[in-house]
This record gives structure tokens, sequence and C-alpha cells, in this order.
């Protein structure tokens, strides 16, 4: 990280912080500050896609480790969120479980299945890899429906997972379950930080960029791709536990194919292989969403024809659009353009 003129590193551990000035700290403060306030002066609407905004960023981090750092393209990353949204749901729904029990037995769950379909990534990448990930999703899907006992998933109807309890106090309101999904958001945040920093984040970069030569360097890059597919799958159990005890209810719908999509998508608009990015495509996207909202009844009402379909025709051209925009003219998404800015502004005037 490039650091303001006049501003030294003096010791090993002021280079290895990730914030390393008093500017930084007080954004860093005043951000969380903004973050953890927001339910006393935003409303119930606002609250939701803070909310969907949360969840996602937990599951695109898990993505952005295993795609974006490692270099293993996934197309199904909504069926390890299955997983881990059915695990959960079972675990709380049939066995009594706590919410807080549940939760981590869906991510280390989610992992696993993750890591039997990373098998194939030791043989294959590329166009078929993606295949392979792909095939995930509908296998983990038919299982959930038709393949596991009725009673444990509750085939196609799905299960009903009850909401979380701290303390005795069950979260039944938005802003309580808003403080639960943000906590963990941040948490997923700094771990994700971390690992990108530890020999284990180097290692994945180095087979991203090229597996023969990190193999050469005495990588195990067997054992790192496997290590990638169960991170990432880590984080998407825990994103879907969250997701079903928002919603109350564990079901394949709430989980959609295009939804692994959207996430590669948010990876590309936010900047694949950087931890802002992955923060700033989910955020731009979700944003992207409320906009629909807001535009679908003006366009039904200047273009009645057309009008029923426009939320839905809408979501799909501008989602599309932006990826397409993105790909042609800046590759390297948000957090590279966000970086330009700031480099800008530390240093000008003498920019040149």
């Amino acid at each position: 990280m490039s650091l303001a003129s006049g501003t030294f590193n003096q010791s090993y551990g002021q280079d290895m912080a990730i914030l390393r000035t008093k500017n930084q700290w007080v954004i860093l403060l005043a951000f969380l500050a903004f973050l953890f306030t927001c339910p006393l002066y935003v409303g119930n609407t606002w609250l939701t896609i803070m909310i969907m905004i949360g969840i996602s960023v937990i599951s695109v981090h898990g993505l952005n480790i295993l795609t974006g750092y490692c270099g293993q393209i996934s197309m199904g990353h909504a069926a390890f969120m299955v997983v881990g949204g059915y695990t959960s749901a079972i675990l709380c729904g049939k066995f009594g479980f706590s919410f807080w029990a549940a939760m981590p037995c869906a991510a280390l769950t989610a992992g696993l299945v993750g890591l039997i379909f990373g098998l194939p990534s030791l043989r294959i990448k590329g166009f078929y890899l993606i295949m392979a990930t792909i095939s995930a999703y509908f296998i983990i899907s038919w299982l959930f429906h038709f393949g596991l006992p009725v009673d444990l998933t509750g085939g196609v109807f799905g299960r009903a997972a009850p909401k979380p309890e701290i303390f005795g106090i069950v979260l039944h309101s938005r802003a309580s379950y808003y403080y639960l999904v943000m906590i963990i958001a941040c948490l997923a945040t700094v771990v994700t930080i971390n690992i990108v920093r530890s020999k284990v984040g180097r290692a994945f970069i180095a087979i991203r960029d090229n597996d023969l030569a990190a193999e050469v360097m005495g990588i195990n890059i067997w054992a790192y791709k496997l290590l990638a597919f169960f991170i990432g799958c880590v984080f998407a159990g825990v994103a879907g536990s969250l997701l079903v005890h928002y919603y109350g209810w564990a079901s394949i719908e709430a989980f959609p194919f295009i939804d692994s999509v959207w996430y590669l998508g948010m990876l590309i608009v936010g900047g694949m292989g950087s931890t802002t990015g992955a923060i700033l495509g989910v955020v731009a996207f979700r944003l992207l969403d409320y906009l629909i909202i807001i535009l679908a009844p003006i366009i039904a009402r200047y273009f009645p024809a057309i009008g029923p379909q426009a939320a839905a025709s809408l979501s799909l051209i501008l989602r599309g659009l932006v990826i397409i925009i993105f790909l042609i003219f800046e590759p390297r998404g948000l957090a590279h353009a966000w970086g330009l800015i700031k480099s800008y502004f530390r240093l000008w005037p003498f920019s040149h």
C-alpha cells in the first residue's frame, strides 16, 4: 500500500499493518459508526437492502478467495449456500440446535461438500472446471429436493428455519438481524484480509498467476486448490445460513442458479483479487437492484405495453450491461478505479 508523502514505515510491524496511519483509523471508525447506527435513521427498505448486502459480501468474499485469488472459476457458488442454509435449518428446526451452534456446522458441512466438488480442479481448469461447478449446483439441488429424506429437508416445500436467539432474545426485527449480519460480515472481511496476507494467500496468488511455476517453487497446488475450495465454501455456508434464517424458511428457490452468475458478476464489477473490490461490487449490484425498483413504475407509466415485465427485464438487462461495460472499459473493476482516485489526491498537486 502506498503512503502519503512524509509517512514512513519504521518497523516490520508497521509495514505489515492493515491500517498504517491515523487518518485510516479515523476513516475506519467513522465508517463503523455510520454502519452500526444506520437502524436509528433509515427505514425498513434500506435495512433490508443492507442486510442483503451484508450476506452477499460474506458469500462473495468466499468466491473471491476461490476465483479472484486462487484462479479457480466457480459457477456453482449458490449450491454451497444451499448446503449451508439447509444444514442450519435442519439442525435448528429438527434437532433443536441453537443458531450459534448450527451456523459453524453449516459452514463446515458446506466446506466439506466443496472439497468433494473441488476434486475435479486437480485435473481440469478453465471451461471444464466451469462446467463441473455448474453440475455441482444441479446435483446438490436435486439431492435437497428429492434425494435426501423428506422429513429432513421438507422436499419440494422446504423447511422452516427459526429466527436466531441471543441471551433469550429472538432476533425478529430487521434492525436486530441487521446487527447480526453486519458483525459477521465485518468479521468475514477481516478474516479474508488476513488469509490473503498469509502464506496461504501468497500460495493462492502464485497458483492463479502460473500454476506450473508455483509447483516448481515447491507449492503443493493440489492441496492449496482444495483448501481454496474449502475456504470459499465455508464462507458460502455462513451466508446461506444467514439467508435462510432471515427468510425463516429454507428452500432451493431462495438460491437460484442465476445467483452464482451474479456473484461472479459482482467480482468482475468490483475487481477480482481485491477484498475492497468484492465489497464494492456487491454494493454496486444491490444499489442497481434498488434503482431498477424505482425505474420500473416509471417505465410502466410511459410504456404501458411493457409495464408488467419492466422490472424483471430491466434487472437482467442492466446487470448484464454493467458487466459488459466493466469487462471492456475497466476490467480491473471499481477497486482499481478507487485506487486511481486515491493516488490522484495523494499526489495532488504534483500529479506527474
